[in-house]
């Protein structure tokens, strides 16, 4: 048989975890009506100044990208470093890709979407991943991924810009708000009330009231 790949969980790799330390989720599903892959990071406990403004800027990168309005058949390679930039201004880095296609309850990476050099360009009704991220080695790791439509932006002229279709909070204990624009913060609390608008009711719904709670606070402006 083969041997466990590094990823698969095993006794010796195994260990307890703390809520010292930063946590990062990155989870997904296949359903009838589409696929999603969601990545969040968090700490519960207290982050040092470097987990916390690493987790910022990607943070920043993220929406960066999110907002951006640009120019129909534009690339995503032509437009990737938008989610860098934050992290870039003070000499830091990702290794990994942006984003990828996604499929409706089909790949989770779906080929030819993305923010590659070689993917095709951006076009109305795509799905795209981004994700942003920052990792030391034996340190700790940070990717926050959203699942993101291309849609037309509301400007004169037909141009694109994304609307996140992922609706979950991103942890506040990590947020250092005096590095985000007031830009930024808008798009945040914008984001943050569509949260409120369309799964607070369907918590309600289900009669899932810690939830419900968890939602209003983590959601507040």
């Amino acid at each position: 048989s083969d041997p466990p790949s590094p990823r698969s969980p095993s006794n010796g790799s195994s260990r307890k975890l703390s809520a010292d330390e930063m946590y990062l989720s990155d989870t997904g599903g296949q359903y009838l009506d589409g696929t999603t892959d969601i990545t969040r990071t968090v700490h519960w406990g207290v982050p040092t100044p470097l987990q916390k403004e690493a987790y910022t800027r990607v943070l920043m990168g993220n929406i960066d990208l999110s907002r951006l309005v640009f120019p129909p058949n534009t690339a995503g390679g032509t437009v990737e470093s938008f989610a860098r930039r934050a992290l870039w201004d003070v000499g830091l880095n990702y290794g990994h890709g942006t984003g990828h296609g996604i499929g409706n309850f089909l790949s989770v990476h779906e080929w030819p979407v993305g923010f590659q050099s070689n993917n095709v360009p951006l076009m109305a009704g795509m799905f795209t991943s981004i994700e942003p991220g920052y990792y030391r080695d034996g340190e700790f790791g940070i990717r926050i991924e959203d699942v993101a439509l291309v849609v037309e932006a509301q400007t004169k002229k037909p141009f694109l810009t994304f609307e996140v279709v992922s609706l979950v909070p991103y942890d506040r204990n990590l947020i250092d708000l005096s590095l985000l624009s007031p830009e930024q913060i808008r798009y945040l609390n914008a984001y943050y009330e569509t949260i409120r608008a369309r799964v607070g009711p369907e918590l309600r719904r289900q009669q899932l009231e810690e939830e419900y709670r968890w939602l209003q606070k983590s959601t507040e402006p």
